[in-house]
């Protein structure tokens, strides 16, 4: 009886993985599932950074899925992480905020990106053989855009000019924490150029390549003062354009 129990045939076989098959099924659809929930995400990112969504507005998760194109479950994902990066907040039987950016937050974040910022300049200058070509790519493509006339050309190679020279630097946790800065500035960026056209555009441009100058040459120091000065001079501009308007929340 003991052999007869432990006789295994094809048949009997086959079965049992049948049975461990459906016991444990292949989750096919989590890539799926994450993969709309990254898109979610993005576009309500977007829509938030470019001021589509108004600051300040409650929006509950259907109305947000309907808007959108998503499920409810892939906005609550998105919003979960958008309320890590404090660019929304899930309220209970109220649904999701657009917070708003104040002045007073902005300049607190420009103080992080002055001092973050300009420590990657000097990092970078300080690097060996590093290349700076994609640096130069954005400058030439801001003036591409500035002749078109097209601004939002323009702000997305500035914005690429930035982010790629936080890059160079080679700190992970430093660009960590500046991408996670730089939604609140672009946000305010943004809804201020909708208000009033970038003071000096050409003059950004110039400076720029100023910053690369520097940074050809190896020298820190200054590649750091003047990506300060830049940024001081853009948060400036910015914070005028609002006081300008009377305009305390963007």
């Amino acid at each position: 009886m003991a052999a007869s129990r432990n006789n295994v045939t094809p048949e009997t076989s086959k079965r049992r993985v049948e049975v461990i098959s459906n016991d444990h099924p292949v989750d096919s659809a989590r890539p799926a599932r994450r993969n709309t929930t990254e898109l979610a995400y993005r576009e309500l990112r977007r829509r938030i950074i470019e001021s589509e969504l108004t600051p300040g507005s409650y929006l509950l998760e259907q109305e947000l899925g309907l808007m959108l194109g998503f499920s409810r479950t892939p906005i609550r994902e998105a919003a979960l992480r958008l309320q890590g990066e404090g660019l929304v907040q899930i309220v209970p039987r109220h649904g999701i905020r657009i917070v708003p950016t104040s002045i007073s937050d902005i300049r607190h974040i420009y103080q992080v990106l002055l001092s973050l910022e300009s420590t990657a300049a000097g990092l970078v200058a300080s690097k060996a053989d590093v290349d700076l070509s994609p640096l130069v790519h954005a400058c030439e493509t801001m003036s591409d855009a500035f002749e078109r006339g097209d601004m939002l050309a323009w702000a997305a190679a500035d914005e690429v000019f930035h982010e790629t020279l936080v890059a160079l630097s080679g700190n992970a946790r430093l660009r960590g924490i500046v991408m996670n800065c730089r939604d609140q500035v672009q946000r305010v960026r943004r809804f201020t150029q909708m208000v009033k056209a970038h003071p000096q555009p050409l003059k950004s441009i110039q400076e720029h390549y100023a910053i690369i100058d520097a940074l050809r040459d190896g020298d820190a120091a200054k590649a750091a003062d003047l990506y300060r000065a830049h940024r001081e001079r853009g948060w400036r501009d910015q914070t005028a354009v609002l006081q300008q308007y009377g305009i305390e929340r963007a």
